[in-house]
């Protein structure tokens, strides 16, 4: 007779050791697969990726700013990119992965430091977008936007995290700046028109 005998072995970690992983990871882009099985994240009903794809197949030229490592414009589909598709970012390790996924899409990446002026002309864009910039110059967007033309973007709310940073930090005061109806008065001020402004507090 044999027996065989199977045994689970769960290694735990420390709270220092699991720093040392997250500290050792790339942070190029917005890859986040070394969190698999680790964390999860709840996303906006409205799927911004699936309407960016929307808005860029009905747009002559795009600029999508801050884009990161290019992800989200290129999960919108290469094939609604518009006849003039540009992106920006800032960040160079960033600017280089960006450019090696978006230029073989037919998107050119052009480096910004994300600070005013953006460097394009006048009137340039029917469509500008961008999915949470770290800095939103709404004048610089308003300028670059041609008449009639439509900023479309996904912003972090206020409040953001704000229940993982008060476990480290203490209680915080999260302010005003990021509430959708106080960051609404920035873009009018520029002359922009809200047309919509939808929010969702997420897991």
């Amino acid at each position: 007779m044999s027996v065989v005998v199977w045994s689970d072995v769960a290694v735990v970690k420390s709270f220092d050791e699991l720093v040392d992983d997250a500290a050792a990871v790339s942070v190029e882009g917005w890859d986040f697969s070394w969190l698999e099985d680790r964390a999860t994240e709840q996303r906006p009903s409205w799927g911004y990726q699936r309407l960016l794809g929307r808005k860029l197949a009905a747009a002559t030229a795009g600029l999508h700013i801050q884009t990161g490592g290019g992800e989200v414009l290129a999960g919108a589909g290469a094939e609604s990119f518009p006849p003039t598709m540009v992106a920006t970012e800032g960040w160079p390790p960033n600017l280089a992965k960006a450019t090696a996924l978006l230029h073989p899409l037919g998107a050119v990446v052009v480096a910004d430091d994300e600070q005013p002026p953006l460097p394009f002309a006048c009137d340039a864009f029917d469509l500008v977008t961008s999915r949470h910039p770290a800095t939103v110059h709404w004048s610089e967007i308003a300028r670059v936007l041609a008449p009639g033309g439509t900023y479309f973007a996904q912003h972090v709310g206020s409040g953001t995290n704000v229940e993982i940073s008060e476990h480290f930090l203490g209680p915080l005061d999260p302010g005003d700046a990021r509430h959708h109806e106080v960051e609404a008065d920035q873009p009018r001020a520029s002359g922009l028109e809200i047309v919509q402004c939808r929010n969702e507090r997420l897991n």
